[in-house]
């Protein structure tokens, strides 16, 4: 049922896929590395066709000097904060609360709610595109920070909802009944009881909904024009111009935008991993 582990594996395996690992790890990192190599050539380069050789000039400072004082990234990096940190807090505050709703008490259409949080993760986003859009001008939020953290809240409050409720489930339910005997009141126990266990699950969901908004394009495209309310994302497009791209200036901004979410993961990866392998070993 289970693939096999390689270290039960045959020898010539083994060699196999010690061959083979390297060169997949190449060919998934080749894409990055060309990023960060065009963003330290120098414009030149690409005018002269030179794209995958070595760079004629070293032009780093220069690259990432326009990028952050001739251009409008830093705003654009403001931007991207306030969007991404106010939907993180939202979506992970709305699924905590309903999550406990939906996984400690048994009522009616308990399982229903829980199939609609469900299917509307399955909903492809892009048929949305207009309806959202339409919606988001007639409340007079298009091309508003709001309207992108009001919007990004409601898409990712669902899977959110199913990630704690999941978790919640798995927590040790006489806690709570002896919270209960002990005449707590239920926001007590939801406050001192659930959410301190939730902390590992908390951490791995915030940094998984912190990469999903920072990296996100196609709304901040869609919802969004001008560098008073877009994110980063869409400001990296800036660099374009109507009958040439400044890709050494849209490779510096891209490593620049990568460079957030990358932190993030590794301040959070400890508990990042704990929350996602809680409960894979008994």
């Amino acid at each position: 049922m289970f693939p096999t582990p390689i270290a039960k594996t045959s020898r010539s395996w083994q060699i196999t896929y010690q061959s083979i690992l390297p060169l997949a790890l190449i060919m998934w990192l080749l894409p990055l590395l060309a990023v960060a190599l065009f963003s330290i050539k120098p414009d030149s380069d690409f005018s002269t066709g030179n794209y995958w050789g070595w760079p004629s000039s070293f032009e780093g400072f220069t690259n990432y000097g326009k990028v952050f004082l001739e251009s409008n990234m830093p705003r654009y990096l403001l931007n991207s904060l306030l969007i991404t940190i106010p939907t993180v807090v939202g979506a992970v505050a709305l699924s905590c609360m309903a999550g406990f709703a939906l996984g400690v008490y048994r009522f009616k259409g308990n399982l229903l709610i829980f199939f609609m949080f469900i299917a509307g993760n399955f909903v492809p986003f892009q048929i949305l595109m207009v309806p959202v859009r339409d919606l988001t001008i007639g409340m007079n939020l298009y091309d508003t920070k709001t309207g992108l953290v009001l919007f990004h809240i409601a898409f990712q409050t669902g899977f959110c909802t199913l990630f704690m409720r999941n978790f919640i489930r798995a927590l040790p339910f006489p806690l709570i009944e002896a919270a209960r005997v002990e005449g707590v009141a239920e926001w007590r126990i939801f406050w001192y009881v659930v959410l301190p266990l939730m902390k590992p699950a908390l951490a791995a969901l915030a940094v998984l909904i912190f990469t999903f908004i920072w990296n996100d394009y196609f709304w901040a495209v869609v919802l969004t024009q001008g560098p008073d309310a877009q994110p980063v994302t869409a400001g990296i497009t800036e660099f374009n111009s109507q009958y040439r791209a400044a890709y050494h200036l849209m490779s510096a901004g891209s490593i620049v935008a990568a460079l957030p979410p990358v932190a993030m993961f590794f301040l959070m990866q400890k508990h990042f991993i704990a929350g996602l392998t809680l409960g894979a070993v008994k």
